[in-house]
């Protein structure tokens, strides 16, 4: 299959299956998180990460690959902006996101690979599991793109996911089978979200694909940015919190540690999680000036 041909196959299914709205304001693509109270805390403290790595205020945030900016957090990365500008692929997703965010939205259909803006055109940037969804042999030049329309001074996010599933989640696969085992034969198989948990890194939406590099890649592409740096956005996938995360067995108290954990260690997370952060700043001419100085 060709890049082109990728990329339609992943415009047909989020224009036509993805971000359905299937009730109470969430999209068929939802089905793939874990939105029980028992994780609510947990998903909503990452989703915050984030924005700690954007710039509070600024003319224009391009969110690219945006689709419906379904999760209410995502409304607060663009707070200070006098502009968010979605990207995405799909034309239904630009729609939706126009129901949350109207006039303070302008809604681009477009390509992350190839974005249609001017250099420097964006203080802040971000982009949230989108990356992977490009050809393999793009995702670089997805990074050199959000990297070209950042301005001086401006900061961006990709969250990312890699491709070996993260050293965690391959450990913890051969419990997640016992674990899986064990509820079925308890009866608990219907109070399960379907699809069936997993913690394998192939868990993909069916009618699309994705792609995902390892962190010895990352390093690589993000070395020839300046300011960047990888840290954790997520250590754990969602067959992970479906698996073992339940209010009889204190699943709150155990993510409230996860948490704590992946704050106090954020290096060591990205590289063992499952989910990174790609973290990278254009610098001003300022800066630049004094890095020479004091390299000379």
């Amino acid at each position: 299959m060709d890049e082109l041909d990728v990329k339609r196959e992943v415009q047909a299914f989020y224009d036509s299956v993805g971000w359905t709205v299937v009730g109470d304001g969430l999209y068929q693509n939802a089905r793939y998180e874990d939105l029980r109270p028992v994780s609510r805390e947990y998903i909503h403290r990452c989703h915050l990460r984030v924005g700690r790595h954007l710039p509070a205020h600024g003319e224009r945030l391009l969110d690219a690959g945006s689709g419906p900016v379904q999760y209410p957090e995502y409304l607060e990365y663009s707070r200070g902006f006098n502009r968010r500008v979605c990207l995405d692929i799909s034309r239904r997703a630009l729609t939706e996101a126009r129901r949350r965010l109207g006039a303070h939205g302008v809604y681009v259909v477009g390509d992350l690979a190839n974005l249609p803006f001017r250099r420097s055109a964006f203080e802040g940037v971000v982009s949230l599991h989108t990356l992977h969804h490009l050809p393999a042999e793009e995702h670089g030049r997805g990074l050199e793109e959000l990297y070209r329309v950042l301005a001086p001074g401006g900061q961006a996010v990709v969250v990312y996911a890699w491709g070996d599933g993260g050293l965690l989640m391959r450990l913890m696969e051969r419990p997640a089978r016992l674990a899986r085992s064990l509820l079925a034969l308890r009866g608990h198989r219907a109070r399960a979200n379907r699809p069936a948990p997993s913690t394998s890194p192939s868990s993909t939406p069916s009618g699309t694909r994705t792609y995902k590099h390892d962190y010895t890649w990352a390093k690589h592409h993000l070395s020839s940015l300046p300011d960047s740096e990888i840290r954790v956005w997520r250590a754990v996938n969602t067959g992970f919190l479906r698996t073992f995360i339940h209010d009889r067995l204190h699943g709150r108290l155990w993510l409230r540690g996860l948490f704590r954990l992946e704050e106090a260690a954020p290096r060591l997370m990205w590289r063992i999680g499952q989910y990174p952060m790609f973290v990278f700043a254009r610098p001003t001419e300022n800066a630049r000036e004094r890095k020479r100085d004091e390299l000379e």
